[in-house]
């Protein structure tokens, strides 16, 4: 069984490495040549270059002789780049299953309320807007072909080399405090997890919502991390005033609480770190480690 992936990021990198005994070939995109030299030479994969102005000739021969195929690119400035460029490739080939990775943020803002995949979305930003916009263009070309699409909505991903007690260690977080301001988070191990799980119960038009138990405010986190390691706490900044980006910001205009019981009950996925708590003990124990 071949993999491929357009978008070969953070998520589908540390999802490629886990379930590597699963797969006969793992290839993969990522936007620069120099940077797929380097990452075919750290993990033994075949990476190759692809973006809106990069498109290594080998991608076709490659999704000619691929039987799971996930897409983790962001979309481009004209939607999905990989879908708009292979899309007869993808449907001619012997691809049996696709996984799309999107966000939670398609849903908008609920006002805090607890949602599921039974919420209609109605996102905030472009950036969501265009999200749902690939969503739905992935999900038909699944109904057009008979291939098993499925969409993973993840909320904010968390891993190692990428958490609050990096940016704690580094200096650059702030605690940010927003009365009644919750996010949902997902560990990068969940992901691989339910991405596995999907792939050995496949159901083309799923959508599934892939994110942790416990919404939490974004202090609180902050907190737990601090007490967790012994790091100076920054000190409590009003969100009214906090310096952020408009990006960074724009993710406070949201609240939301995510429920993820549809990949519990239909995929059988048991989180390996279902709330912060357990996820940032789980990145302590690893650096101790040397992990």
């Amino acid at each position: 069984m071949n993999l491929f992936v357009f978008g070969f990021g953070f998520s589908a990198r540390h999802f490629a490495e886990s379930e590597r005994s699963r797969f006969t070939t793992v290839r993969g995109t990522v936007t620069e040549a120099d940077r797929a030299r380097k990452l075919a030479a750290e993990t033994g994969f075949t990476l190759r270059a692809f973006g809106p102005e990069t498109d290594d000739p080998g991608i076709a021969d490659d999704l000619a002789d691929t039987d799971i195929l996930l897409v983790s690119a962001p979309p481009g400035p004209h939607g999905d780049t990989a879908l708009s460029r292979y899309r007869a490739a993808i449907a001619a080939s012997r691809i049996r299953w696709i996984g799309y990775l999107s966000t939670i943020g398609v849903y908008g803002d609920q006002g805090g309320a607890w949602i599921d995949e039974s919420t209609i979305a109605t996102p905030k930003s472009a950036r969501s807007r265009e999200r749902l916009a690939v969503e739905e263009a992935w999900l038909a070309l699944g109904a057009e072909t008979g291939k098993a699409v499925q969409v993973f909505r993840l909320s904010g991903i968390y891993g190692p080399g990428r958490n609050p007690i990096v940016k704690l260690r580094e200096g650059r977080t702030q605690r940010i405090v927003k009365p009644g301001q919750v996010f949902n988070r997902i560990h990068v191990a969940d992901i691989a997890t339910t991405l596995a799980a999907s792939i050995d119960r496949p159901r083309g038009g799923a959508i599934y919502n892939v994110t942790d138990d416990e919404p939490a405010p974004p202090q609180t986190v902050i907190e737990h991390a601090a007490a967790l390691t012994g790091l100076p706490l920054p000190p409590a900044v009003d969100f009214e005033t906090a310096d952020l980006s408009p990006m960074a910001r724009s993710f406070y205009g949201e609240n939301k609480r995510v429920r993820n019981g549809l990949i519990r009950g239909e995929l059988g996925v048991t989180l390996a770190y279902p709330t912060y708590r357990e996820g940032l003990a789980g990145l302590v124990s690893d650096a101790e480690r040397g992990r």
